[in-house]
C-alpha cells in the first residue's frame, strides 16, 4: 500500500523525535538513522486504516527495534577493540532532542549516555522514554508490552545505576566556558592549572575502534590524568602526521548539551573530548576519536562557532 503525501509529511515531522529516541537507546546516530528509516518501512506495510495514532505506533515500533539491536550490538562489543564510546553529537544536532528541562538535557549527556551501556535493554528503554520524552508507565507498559509496576521498578534500578555520582547540568553558554577554561589550562604549559579543575579521582578513557590509537584503558587520578592530556595536546609534527593534514586545530566546544574539546583536521573532525563536570570539578574527560563514529559530527562542523573564544592550533 502506497503511502500518501501527507502520511510521509507526518512521519517526516516525527522523524526528529524517533530519532532522538533512537540515539539515546542505542549511542549511534549511524544505527538510530537506520532503525527510523525501518520503522518507516514497516510502517508502509502495515494496515495504516488500523493505526489510530501513528506517532504510538512509530514509538513502539521503533523501540522494539531498537532493543533488538541492542541485543545485538552487544554481541559486536565483545570483539570490539578497545573500549567502546558512544557516538558524540555536537551542539544543534536536531538528534539531540528535547532539551527544556535539565532531566531531559542530563539524559544525552555524554557521561550519562557512557552509564546507559551499563543498563539492561528493558532498563534503557523505560528510563529514555520516562525522562527523556515524558511518557507515562501506562504508555511504556504498552511500548514495552509489560506492566506498570514493571516499567516503575526498571526506572528504579536504572535511576540507581546512574544517580552513583552527582552531575552538573550547564547550559550551552556555560559549558563552552568550561571547555575554554580547560583548552587554556591544557595547552598552557604547566600541570598545576588542569590539576585544579579536576576531581582527585578523575578519569580519562579513550575509543579508537582499533582505527586511531587511543588509551583504551582507564587513567586515574586528577595529576596522571592532567599529565596525559597535557602530552596528547602538545603541539608536535607528529600529531599532524598522524592526523594527515599541515594543520591541526583545537576548539572549546559543546557535545551532547555539555563541555567538550573538538580537533578538527581542516573541515573533518579528528576527535572529540566529552568533560563530565560535578560540583567539584571536571571528573571524566572521555576521547572519541573512532573516525566511524565522528561522521556526522563532521557534517554538522559548520554550526559549531568555530572561530569563537578558545582556539589553539597544534
Amino acid at each position: 500500500m502506497s503511502v500518501e503525501a501527507n502520511e510521509v509529511d507526518r512521519f517526516e515531522a516525527a522523524r526528529p523525535r524517533l530519532a532522538a529516541i533512537a540515539y539515546r537507546l542505542l549511542g549511534s546516530a549511524s544505527d538510530a538513522e537506520d532503525m527510523v528509516q525501518e520503522t518507516f518501512l514497516r510502517w508502509e506495510g502495515a494496515d495504516r486504516g488500523r493505526i489510530e495514532v501513528p506517532e504510538a505506533w512509530w514509538t513502539t515500533v521503533l523501540t522494539r527495534l531498537c532493543l533488538n539491536q541492542l541485543d545485538s550490538a552487544r554481541a559486536r562489543r565483545e570483539t570490539y577493540v578497545g573500549t567502546w564510546l558512544p557516538e558524540p553529537l555536537l551542539a544543534g544536532d536536531p538528534m539531540l532532542g528535547p532539551d527544556e528541562t535539565a532531566v531531559q538535557r542530563e539524559s544525552v549527556s555524554y557521561a550519562v549516555m557512557v552509564l546507559l551501556e551499563r543498563l539492561s535493554p528493558a532498563e534503557r528503554a523505560v528510563y529514555v522514554l520516562r525522562e527523556a520524552f515524558d511518557h507515562s508507565h501506562a504508555e511504556i507498559a504498552g511500548i514495552l508490552d509489560i506492566t506498570e509496576s514493571t516499567s516503575q521498578q526498571l526506572l528504579h534500578r536504572a535511576r540507581k545505576h546512574l544517580d552513583a555520582r552527582p552531575r552538573t547540568v550547564v547550559d550551552d553558554e556555560a559549558a563552552r566556558r568550561i571547555a575554554e577554561e580547560f583548552l587554556a589550562a591544557a595547552t598552557s604549559g604547566r600541570t598545576e592549572p588542569l590539576v585544579d579543575l579536576l576531581t582527585r579521582d578523575a578519569v580519562t578513557i579513550g575509543d579508537g575502534g582499533g582505527k586511531v590509537p587511543a588509551r583504551s584503558t582507564a587513567v586515574s587520578g586528577a595529576r596522571e590524568v592532567a599529565t596525559f592530556l597535557q602530552r596528547l595536546m602538545v603541539p608536535a609534527a607528529a600529531k599532524r602526521k598522524m592526523a594527515g593534514a599541515d594543520r591541526v586545530v583545537l576548539y572549546a566546544a559543546v557535545v551532547n548539551g555539555g563541555p567538550a574539546l573538538v580537533v578538527a583536521v581542516d573541515d573533518r573532525v579528528f576527535g572529540t573530548t566529552a568533560l563530565e563536570v560535578t560540583a567539584d570539578g571536571i571528573t571524566a574527560a572521555f576521547n572519541q576519536v573512532n573516525p566511524d563514529k565522528l561522521v556526522r559530527a563532521t557534517e554538522h562542523w559548520s554550526r559549531v562557532a568555530a572561530g569563537d573564544g578558545v582556539v589553539i592550533e597544534l
